[in-house]
């Protein structure tokens, strides 16, 4: 109880926590030595209030473990930060020997590139990879879904405590997936908390793939990170002239893997390529329309497919990106496509 205790006490972070936890319990009799006076009689009002085993009891009720960095259940590739969080909340199963990958980008991305989000985690879960992510609107409620739909492991790295969710619409999502979170419980969500938020989503992957992101995105922040982290960076292409993708097209200037197909993230994990299904069903519904339009027509712009269709161009574009993903489409240069 008296990590716990001491993880708990108001004004110890990061830092001050590490400072005490090198010296191993030695550490903790050396509290008013290592953190001050203040922080010291802090930390004895927090244990004399058994802070510890109220936080545990409130955890056990909403079904959360908090794991702390000294025991065995602690997310080991945390530890890599320089600032790993003392204490970490997570609600479900996470298989940290899984190779996982991040998969982030804009809160307001285009259709094609919430389309393109949902495939590909869709099919690296079906590939047995781990999908995080932080169950923010955009590409990260995408990734979710899409793993889901793999039937593959999941994780949301919060911006808030574990038992508040946000946004508020991903409440039903939030109970399908695992849930983590540094921050104490009942913690609302605040500008500051996303950041540090988006170090934990690049310590826990081996790569991360961004799919949509403007000049000035959280996204990358993430990748920033990864990059100090010595994780893979990887980036879908957007158009040039595009501001969302304006930051992400960036990325693959300064040197980020050019991310196409799942495949491209499989071999940057070292894992071979998806495996083919045989005599794949025909898409159904609008994106079957689409698919055979394409083959009617031969090698075809998305403009001209959306005219025939009478299709928004941005709906065209995303349902392009899942044909494409589930080999049914192939993408040409000059931004044509043909059917597959």
């Amino acid at each position: 109880m008296s990590w716990l205790a001491l993880a708990l006490t108001p004004g110890v972070g990061p830092a001050r926590f590490l400072r005490v936890f090198t010296e191993g319990e030695e550490g903790l009799a050396r509290v008013g030595e290592l953190l001050g006076a203040t922080l010291e009689r802090a930390y004895r009002r927090t244990l004399a209030a058994g802070e510890a085993q109220k936080v545990q009891e409130r955890a056990a009720e909403l079904g959360v473990r908090p794991v702390g960095i000294w025991e065995k259940g602690y997310p080991p590739t945390l530890r890599h930060l320089t600032d790993p969080p003392p204490l970490i909340y997570l609600k479900g199963d996470w298989d940290g020997g899984l190779p996982a990958v991040a998969v982030v980008g804009s809160r307001r991305a285009q259709p094609w590139a919430l389309g393109f989000a949902r495939q590909l985690a869709r099919q690296l879960a079906e590939a047995g990879v781990g999908v995080v992510s932080g169950l923010a609107r955009g590409v990260d409620t995408a990734a979710h879904q899409g793993a889901l739909e793999g039937n593959g492991p999941t994780l949301a790295v919060l911006g808030s405590g574990i038992d508040v969710i946000y946004p508020p619409e991903n409440e039903e999502l939030a109970r399908k997936v695992t849930l983590a979170s540094e921050l104490p419980m009942g913690s609302g969500p605040s500008s500051g908390s996303f950041p540090r938020r988006n170090r934990l989503i690049a310590a826990l992957a081996d790569a991360v793939v961004i799919v949509q992101a403007p000049e000035k995105s959280g996204a990358l922040i993430t990748a920033g990170l990864a990059a100090e982290l010595g994780r893979d960076v990887l980036a879908v292409p957007g158009r040039p002239s595009d501001w969302a993708s304006r930051g992400s097209n960036r990325l693959l200037k300064d040197g980020a893997g050019v991310v196409q197909e799942p495949d491209d993230v499989l071999e940057a994990l070292g894992i071979g390529a998806t495996p083919q299904v045989a005599d794949r069903p025909e898409p159904e519904g609008t994106a079957g329309k689409l698919w055979k339009a394409l083959r009617e027509r031969g090698e075809s712009l998305p403009d001209d497919l959306a005219l025939e269709l009478k299709l928004g161009a941005g709906e065209v574009l995303g349902l392009l990106v899942q044909l494409e993903l589930s080999g049914h489409a192939r993408a040409l240069p000059g931004g044509r496509y043909e059917a597959v």
